[in-house]
């Protein structure tokens, strides 16, 4: 590479010596030929005019990488920007319809629910101008009298209407109450009967107020008047009357006004005069509703008045009705007048006794003894009775396989029978006599100490051979109830568990 030279002016030109004032002239330098000269400027020019180049597209290049460098960091940032920028839109774009569908599905709810309540408005109101214009009209109808043409029917048509309506809706009947139904189909039960009685029946149903309401309108001396009219009432119109009471006597207020009426002896005669074509329904009915006035225990003595108690006794066997029965004279017997009308009856404990065996059914083996139990502790007679019917061996069955009331309560019943049975043993063995202090220093009036231990001795004698042939007789009739084989009763292993026992075993 040759060498460059500064770019100097005075290394190309001559700089002339001062002249005379004739004029200032210059010259080339006159020791180049054109051609080198030439060469000079073209190599200086070239030299410096390269350097410079080469300088130039030098700081170029830097610039270049410098400026290629940030704009490739800046495209890099860029694009990450770009990107978060573009998923942030798409998050915030599928959040916007997300809202979006949530505020509309929220105007629809809104819209619906509005539209809904409108509905159910205007439902309300047309329902209520239904049921108003029904009451109206039965009002119009049973203001009428009886002969005018026609009105017998309308009045059946009115109440049936009533019936209808009242039938499965609770909040009907509320507001056919209010706007006065029962004082119209009360007066109507003579004329319209079966109507008048089923729309009453179901105005009733699950309301206490409206039963109150039906009771002060007078409806239960219309109904017994219904029925003892001279005609022979329907069988239909009595199970009507039956279920009026029935649904009547569950209101605590209503029963002494139902029991002093003479419903009762409505509901008596009805049980007895069942046959075989009236429905089953119809008899539960009024053991129901005896039940209920049998609640009130004044209404026990309006009960006592009837053959009931015969009645129930003979008819315990039925076991469709026997729960219901045993639950009216569980109310009766909790009255002095009832246990001694129930004691009074024939074959009245071997009915209850046999009851006690009733395995299958242990709400009316809880009911019997409770009976039992109540008779026992109230009367010596009673008891008395209860050990000839043979109570003794259910008893003790009870204890051991029973439900847990029916143990306590057989269990307190042997109890009021074992003071008996030590009483009965003091008595046979002569020491029910009258018994006076010896007298000091003699020795033939009263009993000397070995006397006395001797009688105690023969008393726990007594009691433990009670119990023997209790659990003895116990333990046959569960070998038999078991199946098992006759010769597993007597087996001397039984023997001697029954020897061994005494009444301390037995769960008092």
């Amino acid at each position: 590479m040759a060498k460059c030279h500064r770019n100097n002016i005075g290394s190309l030109i001559h700089d002339p010596p001062p002249t005379t004032s004739s004029g200032y002239h210059f010259r080339l330098w006159s020791t180049f030929s054109r051609s080198s000269f030439r060469r000079k400027i073209l190599n200086a020019v070239s030299c410096g005019g390269s350097s410079r180049y080469r300088h130039e597209l030098r700081e170029e290049g830097n610039k270049e990488e410098r400026s290629y460098v940030t704009v490739t960091e800046k495209s890099t940032v860029k694009q990450r920007e770009t990107k978060a920028n573009t998923i942030a839109a798409a998050l915030n774009g599928v959040s916007f319809e997300e809202t979006t569908k949530k505020s509309e599905k929220l105007c629809d709810l809104l819209n619906l629910a509005e539209v809904e309540a409108d509905v159910e408005i205007k439902m309300k109101e047309e329902a209520l101008d239904v049921l108003k214009r029904v009451v109206r009209e039965l009002q119009a109808v049973a203001a009428r009298g009886v002969d005018e043409g026609g009105d017998c029917r309308k009045k059946v048509e009115a109440a049936s209407e009533v019936r209808l309506l009242a039938k499965e809706d609770p909040e009907a009947r509320v507001t056919l109450a209010m706007l006065g139904a029962i004082p119209p189909l009360v007066s109507m039960i003579d004329e319209s009967q079966i109507a008048s009685l089923y729309a009453l029946l179901n105005l009733g149903i699950g309301n206490d107020a409206n039963k109150a309401a039906i009771v002060k309108a007078g409806a239960v001396h219309k109904m017994l008047k219904l029925i003892e009219s001279p005609n022979t009432p329907d069988q239909s119109i009595a199970e009507a009357v039956v279920a009026n009471f029935l649904g009547l006597s569950a209101l605590d207020s209503n029963k002494p006004i139902i029991g002093s009426s003479g419903a009762i002896i409505f509901l008596v005669k009805t049980l007895q005069n069942l046959d075989e074509t009236s429905s089953s329904q119809a008899r539960e009915d009024a053991l129901r509703a005896l039940y209920n006035l049998s609640i009130y225990q004044p209404n026990v003595s309006f009960i006592l008045d009837t053959d009931l108690i015969t009645f129930l006794l003979n008819t315990l066997g039925d076991m469709e009705v026997s729960e219901r029965i045993l639950a009216i004279l569980s109310n009766i017997v909790a009255v002095p007048e009832g246990r001694k009308s129930i004691s009074s009856v024939c074959d009245a404990f071997p009915v209850l006794v046999d009851v006690l065996n009733w395995t299958d059914s242990p709400g009316c083996q809880e009911k019997a003894t409770y009976i039992l139990m109540l008779m026992a502790h109230k009367g010596y007679g009673d008891r008395q009775a209860m050990i000839e019917a043979g109570i003794e061996s259910s008893l003790l069955e009870l204890t051991l396989l029973g439900s847990a009331l029916s143990q306590k309560r057989a269990s307190r019943i042997l109890e009021c029978l074992r003071v008996d049975k030590g009483k009965q043993v003091l008595d046979s063995t002569g020491s029910c006599g009258a018994l006076s202090a010896p007298i000091y220093g003699t020795r033939g009036n009263g009993l000397d100490h070995e006397e006395s231990d001797l009688m105690m001795s023969e008393e726990r004698k007594a009691v433990k051979q009670l119990v023997q042939q209790s659990l003895h007789s116990n333990m046959k009739r569960i070998a038999k109830r078991a199946n098992l084989p006759q010769e597993f009763v007597p087996s001397e292993h039984f023997k001697s568990l029954s020897i061994s026992s005494t009444s301390k075993s037995l769960p008092f």
